[in-house]
């Protein structure tokens, strides 16, 4: 995975503005433009590099009730855009786990699970399936680095309704949608879309994606959610198949004039649960 951090970091990125200009969101959907008002400040650099730690549970097959806890690193790269999911994965017996990569990369999707460090057991890229299915799993999790929704060229943002707003985003020539869902408190409480690409009975199929969003908290300068989950819709019901808590987050910012991913670095605080 060293490799493919670095394969990350060296990704062209994308043109766009080098810092946060909140005078320039009234053109946006409303919900939209109060949720980034509210979370980001004036001024301030875009994110160009975040590395976040997740803890929680997970599940491999949304109709199956076995869940395995993980712990995970996630390096993104919001600019260009991509990222690299590298977790551990218990599978409660000693010594005993699974390593599970999942990556957007230059605009190819990947997964690689590995039982411990040395036996791979399934690995899959650059469908466009995957390329599409990693895609929009970038845009969901973009509240955890909220410059990536500011508008750009690459994203659009157009009106559903009072609570609501579909964000549209390309990149190395994919495109998804996602309707994103706001609550009273100008935060995004939810991300949906009626097809996202997965992986089911041995091939892919698109099937409705949803995911909830909570107990945010300032982050280094960002206010971020802690807590998430996913799942999918099948069977007439949505189904779970992640769900974990933010338990780390760090973050690099754009300079004045825009230039490096390594200008700050701020930890977070350890999340207090109530």
């Amino acid at each position: 995975s060293a490799s493919m951090a670095e394969a990350l970091r060296q990704a062209p990125a994308a043109l766009g503005a080098a810092r946060v200009d909140l005078d320039r969101l009234d053109e946006l959907p409303a919900p939209v433009a109060r949720y980034l008002r509210h979370v980001l400040r004036p001024g301030q650099g875009v994110i160009t590099w975040a590395e976040l730690r997740q803890t929680g549970t997970l599940r491999a097959d949304a109709l199956r009730e076995r869940w395995l806890r993980f712990d995970a690193c996630q390096q993104v790269a919001p600019g260009r855009p991509g990222f690299l999911w590298d977790a551990r994965v218990s599978l409660g017996l000693p010594l005993l786990h699974l390593r599970v990569r999942d990556a957007f990369i230059d605009g190819q999707g990947s997964g690689q699970v590995s039982l411990g460090s040395a036996f791979k057991l399934a690995a899959a890229a650059g469908t466009p399936e995957m390329n599409s299915g990693a895609l929009h799993r970038f845009l969901a999790e973009a509240v955890w680095y909220p410059t990536a929704l500011l508008p750009s060229a690459a994203l659009r943002w157009s009106a559903l309704s009072d609570d609501r707003a579909l964000a549209t985003l390309t990149a190395q020539g994919v495109t998804v949608a996602l309707e994103f869902r706001f609550n009273a408190a100008d935060e995004v409480s939810g991300i949906y879309t009626p097809a996202r690409w997965g992986a089911f009975d041995g091939g892919y199929r698109q099937l409705p994606w949803e995911g909830h969003f909570s107990a945010y908290e300032d982050r280094g300068g960002v206010i971020v959610p802690t807590r998430g989950e996913v799942g999918w819709h099948l069977q007439g019901q949505w189904r779970r198949v992640w769900q974990g808590s933010l338990t780390q987050a760090r973050y690099a910012f754009a300079d004045r004039a825009g230039a490096s991913a390594d200008t700050v670095a701020l930890p977070a605080r350890t999340r207090r649960d109530p």
